[in-house]
């Protein structure tokens, strides 16, 4: 067997400024801190943060007055925000500097009398953030198909956005389609689709014709693992989403396999390393690096924990 360990894998810029958030906030505050939603979307890191006395909410009701409050990578609305503010909560804002791009953009749009088409999934959180932002202004569109159903005319003012972590083929049929149906529609300057998402997708799609197997370690929840998964299907591979070595089949492998693994944008590289150890020990399988691209975007953390850190670099001088 051979591994091809593709490359750019797991972690992104915005899911280590969320974790090195919270991991932050913990320090500062003690515990137990209180975060909307999971800070990302992987059953490992929401696992180990709860060990370390972090509490995840879906309703701020939840949180006690006064306590300290963290906001998820995927964004919230300003409802959240108001809430939050209105219970005298500590609220540090861990959103993807990517995703807050799409908010401004939203609001950019809905101020100008756009009606928007979001091109996303329903009960997404960072879907369910955005259109938040304007919510008589949204109409979502998950499909191609759908298109031809929406209610709107080729005279209606008209502006799409995108969901950061699509399918890049999946959001550019549908944005064909927007664009035949509406000629005027209107759209940000730069993709909305963020960078990992892409670079990530690129490297399934070019290792994927060398390889009968695609491993992608992520959360059935990560809207970014699972679209990895099915770009991988999409061209015939026989493939698999699980969170780590221990979901691994035996009966999967038949033979001498090419096997690619790569990693959602929230997916820790020790889960990688784990199956790449699985396989090694099971099947004696070689492992060949097959990076893309090199990423070297940052993300600072957020304003309320620079100011901290920041007054305790000048005590300690």
């Amino acid at each position: 067997m051979k591994i091809l360990l593709a490359g750019p894998r797991g972690f992104c810029a915005g899911v280590n400024m969320a974790i090195e958030t919270l991991e932050t906030a913990i320090r500062l505050y003690g515990t137990p801190i209180y975060v909307f939603h999971e800070i990302v979307h992987n059953k490992h890191v929401v696992d180990r943060f709860i060990r370390e006395g972090a509490v995840f909410v879906d309703s701020v009701e939840e949180v006690p007055q006064g306590a300290v409050l963290l906001f998820s990578a995927h964004g919230v609305s300003p409802e959240i925000r108001q809430v939050a503010a209105a219970r005298h909560l500590r609220a540090i804002d861990a959103t993807c500097p990517l995703v807050t791009k799409v908010h401004l953009e939203a609001v950019k749009y809905a101020r100008l009398g756009f009606h928007i088409l979001l091109i996303g999934h329903a009960d997404h959180d960072e879907v369910i953030g955005t259109m938040g932002e304007a919510p008589e202004a949204f109409t979502l569109v998950e499909s191609a198909e759908s298109v031809a159903t929406l209610p709107f005319s080729s005279d209606d003012k008209l502006a799409y956005l995108t969901q950061t972590t699509l399918s890049v083929d999946d959001a550019s049929r549908i944005i064909t389609k927007l664009k035949e149906r509406y000629p005027s529609i209107v759209g940000p300057p730069k993709d909305d689709i963020c960078y990992a998402t892409q670079n990530r997708q690129e490297a399934v799609r070019l290792l994927s014709d060398e390889a009968d197997m695609v491993l992608v370690l992520g959360s059935r929840n990560s809207s970014n693992s699972q679209r990895l998964a099915e770009l991988a299907r999409e061209r015939g591979i026989q493939t698999y989403l699980i969170d780590g070595a221990e979901e691994i089949d035996p009966a999967w492998f038949t033979g001498s396999e090419v096997v690619v693994i790569t990693a959602g944008a929230s997916a820790p590289e020790s889960v990688v390393q784990d199956c790449v150890g699985w396989l090694q020990n099971k099947y004696q399988a070689s492992v060949e690096e097959r990076s893309i691209r090199e990423e070297e975007v940052y993300f600072p953390l957020p304003k309320e924990l620079r100011v901290i850190r920041s007054k305790e670099s000048a005590d300690n001088v």
